[in-house]
């Protein structure tokens, strides 16, 4: 069986954000699958997916800091900036962690380990709404 969705996430500030409830929230057919796999692609190029943490937020915030200091603003050598300051290091931090991610269904569930949630990683500061793509596959 398969089943695809596009799904709006709420806006967010710019960071890290746990969004797994959110996307479950949106998908209730995942209970009707007893083993497959889901894909989740979003359709930004300046914001990106994860799977990391969900239990201590200090985590996404040192997500944040690491990435603003690897991939800082303001470089000389950027060209792309008719958007701000943010925007050529959002598509640098978004072609680092990648566009998308697939997750194992168990028995009509996620099959993350104990600590683990899916991210909305916003590198821009005023990203607004962000759309994915849900394929589920399986039976």
């Amino acid at each position: 069986m398969w089943l695809q969705k596009e799904i709006k996430l709420s806006p967010r500030k710019r960071g890290f954000h746990l969004v797994t409830d959110e996307i479950l929230q949106q998908l209730p057919e995942l209970r009707k699958f007893e083993v497959g796999i889901l894909n989740v692609f979003i359709k930004h190029s300046s914001a990106s997916l994860t799977i990391n943490e969900n239990a201590d937020p200090t985590v996404r915030v040192d997500f944040e800091s690491y990435f603003n200091h690897a991939v800082p603003e303001n470089e000389p050598y950027y060209r792309h900036v008719y958007e701000g300051s943010d925007d050529m290091p959002a598509h640098l931090k978004s072609s680092i962690l990648g566009s998308s991610l697939n997750i194992p269904i168990t028995r009509g569930d996620l099959n993350l380990g104990i600590w683990q949630g899916i991210y909305l990683c916003e590198h821009r500061n005023h990203g607004g709404a962000r759309s994915l793509v849900l394929t589920l596959q399986g039976e």
